[in-house]
């Protein structure tokens, strides 16, 4: 069935209602790497992408999860609403509820927002996870983090705040091009997280990215049954691994 707008914000601003979207056995190999965005960084510096994002730019709520999906892009900008009257008017700009009107299950909620307010709440993110989506990459201030926690649904991003966004922000784009800590991420972009940050992999070069990870991922493994078995480092050194 196709997707319909929520109405929520103008019919231009939501720039695709269906994501292009990788094959699955691309996805799932991604999803396998024994370290994740380590490898994929890598991979990326191999291949002259820029793609990578430490975990001291956007950090994992919920350390210890993981993730690999498409993006479902969301672009924020400050509002310019009077506070007071838009809370007494309960005026809000924030549209991220036609991203998950337009999710499917696996799909990276991925927010270009702002710092100081929320960008995502704890009822966006029960909604998020009731649609599927495997979590969250916001590149601005959240609220409601023991929400997150409890429901274990995986985010990652800037800061916390108990400032709800909703007549501070407004919503612009919806699966447009966004800026996340300084990475231009595309909507069906491969995000891939964990604890030590965030991957995004361009959607059209996520079949190379696989090969050079994957030959990465091996030689790691390698590297490391050799240390075990007791290899000396002399030879450690010398041996190509990957």
């Amino acid at each position: 069935m196709p997707k319909t707008p929520l109405g929520r914000l103008p019919r231009e601003a939501i720039r695709l209602l269906e994501l292009p979207r990788l094959p699955k056995d691309i996805v799932d190999g991604f999803s396998v790497l024994v370290d994740l965005t380590g490898t994929i960084s890598d991979a990326l510096d191999k291949l002259g992408i820029v793609g990578a994002i430490p975990a001291a730019e956007l950090f994992p709520v919920n350390p210890g999860k993981r993730l690999v999906g498409p993006a479902l892009t969301v672009r924020n900008v400050r509002h310019s609403l009077d506070i007071h009257r838009a809370a007494l008017e309960n005026t809000s700009g924030q549209g991220e509820s036609e991203a998950h009107n337009l999710a499917e299950p696996g799909d990276v909620l991925v927010i270009e927002g702002i710092v100081g307010c929320s960008n995502m709440g704890g009822q966006s993110a029960t909604t998020g996870r009731r649609q599927g989506e495997a979590g969250a990459i916001v590149d601005g201030s959240i609220r409601d983090p023991d929400q997150y926690r409890e429901m274990g649904w995986p985010v990652w991003c800037r800061g916390f705040t108990p400032i709800t966004g909703k007549w501070r922000t407004q919503t612009v784009e919806v699966n447009g091009t966004v800026m996340i800590a300084g990475v231009l991420v595309k909507p069906g972009d491969l995000a891939c997280a964990d604890n030590a940050g965030i991957c995004f992999v361009p959607r059209e070069r996520a079949a190379a990215v696989l090969e050079v990870a994957r030959q990465i991922d091996a030689g790691d493994t390698k590297r490391k049954q050799d240390i075990e078995r007791g290899a000396s480092v002399g030879d450690l050194m010398t041996r190509q691994y990957k």
